[in-house]
Order: structure tokens, then sequence, then C-alpha cells
């Protein structure tokens, strides 16, 4: 009787055991996974996959092998559950500083999944701006305010000038969409208007399956004004000239640039683009999409 109480308590004794390791297991899994935060997730950055490892990646320019591309978390936080799961997810500020004398400044996304964040693709802001607060808008809505300089000013001069940014996530894609400001919801391309505001070009796509994506999207700017001119600037020269729009459709003429020469600049892809463009529409993410002739493809900017 004895024996077979002793091989029982045994029994025991191995049972939980082995259930007291497999838990510690599993929660010391957990735990490892659960500790990738915001600050140690994958984003998209200028069309480059960045790693931060606590709030900061450092890679090398694959255009320029001297150059070192820094990326590193600034902050201005909201938490908000952007996908309606129950978790607070999370955006912030992101800067990066590509060798020369600028630092961009964009706005990123993180979702938190329960088992760590998921980052999603970043939104150029501007170049040495003053960010100020991201703050919390009428539904899905995110504010992002921040100080700028006015058109044609130097980066000598401080940003003084109130801006701020309207921003829907969407969560399959991990990429934000522009709201145009004043009335709920996302964006109403019966209400946008090409001089609403400076506009950064994000990609091309042909009909054929070829894409060009610009190594520096926050070079590459289209500004209409309303007298039926441009200024644009490029990861070269800035340039401007005259445009025609009505209906839908668009030309662009007599555009002339400054005359620097910029070793792997795309400046003559994206020049070739505004010639070979000959429509337009807006998207309810807040996007102007220039149409290229004979229906070959599109320009899309934000």
């Amino acid at each position: 009787m004895n024996k077979i109480l002793t091989y029982i308590f045994i029994v025991i004794v191995v049972v939980v055991g082995v259930f007291y390791l497999l838990n510690s297991s599993v929660n010391k899994e957990r735990d490892s996974v659960l500790m990738v935060d915001h600050k140690n997730a994958e984003y998209v950055v200028a069309g480059e996959r960045i790693k931060l490892t606590n709030g900061i990646s450092e890679i090398t320019d694959s255009s320029n092998s001297v150059s070192k591309i820094t990326t590193k978390y600034f902050g201005n936080e909201l938490r908000e559950d952007l996908n309606d799961d129950g978790r607070e997810d999370i955006v912030f500020l992101l800067t990066q500083e590509t060798g020369g004398s600028g630092i961009f400044y964009y706005v990123v996304a993180a979702l938190n999944t329960g088992r760590g964040y998921v980052g999603g693709e970043a939104l150029f802001l501007g170049d040495r701006i003053a960010p100020q607060t991201t703050e919390k808008g009428k539904g899905k809505i995110i504010i992002v305010n921040y100080a700028d300089r006015a058109q044609g000013e130097p980066f000598s001069t401080s940003p003084s000038i109130g801006k701020s940014i309207w921003l829907i996530l969407d969560t399959e894609t991990m990429q934000f969409g522009e709201v145009v400001q004043n009335f709920e919801g996302e964006a109403d391309p019966k209400r946008m208007k090409l001089d609403m505001k400076t506009w950064n070009w994000v990609r091309a796509l042909y009909n054929d399956g070829r894409e060009i994506i610009p190594k520096q999207p926050n070079k590459f700017t289209l500004t209409f004004l309303n007298d039926g001119r441009f200024s644009a600037g490029t990861d070269c020269n800035s340039m401007g000239g005259h445009y025609e729009a009505e209906k839908g459709t668009i030309s662009f003429d007599q555009i002339v640039s400054t005359l620097m020469f910029c070793e792997g600049s795309q400046e003559a892809e994206f020049v070739n683009l505004l010639q070979d463009t000959q429509g337009y529409h807006f998207t309810s993410k807040g996007e102007l999409v220039l149409d290229l002739k004979f229906d070959s493809g599109s320009v899309i900017f934000r």
C-alpha cells in the first residue's frame, strides 16, 4: 500500500513539475514577444524598410556607400484604438537624416496586435519643421499640428506658420490618407482642389506593371497657383511653368528649371511624367492622381 502511495506521489510531482516548466516556457515566450514595442518595430520610410532598435536605425545609403541614413523616434505620441480590436494602437513622429543638412519629419502608426506592434508606412510632413501636437479628431481622424515656413523662405528662417494635417489610417495597407479639413469622414474628391496644398510625389504606376518610386519623396513637390502657374521641387533643381486644367483634363508646358547637375537624380523622370499627363482626379484617401496619356498609367501625389 505504501509503495502505491509513493508511486502516486511521484506521478503527481512529475505532472506538476512538467506543467510548471511548460507554463514558464510559454510565459517567457509571450513576454519576449510582447517586449517588441513600437520603438522596436519595422516601418516603411521614404520607400525603404526601416527596423528600429530602441527607437533608432542607422543604415548605409544604398546610393552612396559613404553616407548614413539615420532614423529616430521623435515622439508626440497619440494612443488610440485605430482598428476597433479593443487594443490601444499608437501614432507618433519619426525623424530621418540622410547626410545633408535636412531633418525630415514623418508621422507613422503602429498597430498593437497583442503579440507585438506592426508598423506602417510613414507619411512625410516636412524638412526642419517644428512639431507641436498630435491629437484625436472626430471618428478615426488624427490631427498632426506643426509649424513650417512660408513658401520661398530659406531654411535659416525659424518655422512660424502653424499648419495641421488631418489623416485617417487604412489599417489594411497601413498607409495614411489625408482628409480634407472642416468636414467629417474621409476626403471628399468633389471638394478637393489642385491648389489646396503642396503635393508630394508618392509613386508612378504603369499599366504594364512598371513602377517608379522616388528615392527621396520629400524632395518632389508640386504646387498649383490659381493664376495658371505651378512650381515644383525635385531631388536636384527647382522648376516652374504653366498648366491648364478644365473638367478633369490637365497639361503642363513652358517648364523651366535651375540648372544644377545631380548624379543619380530622378528629376528627368519626374519632368517626363508631368509632360505625359493628360488628366487628373482625386481619391477619398486625399490623393491627387495624374492620368498619363494613352491610358498608360498614373502618377500619385499626397
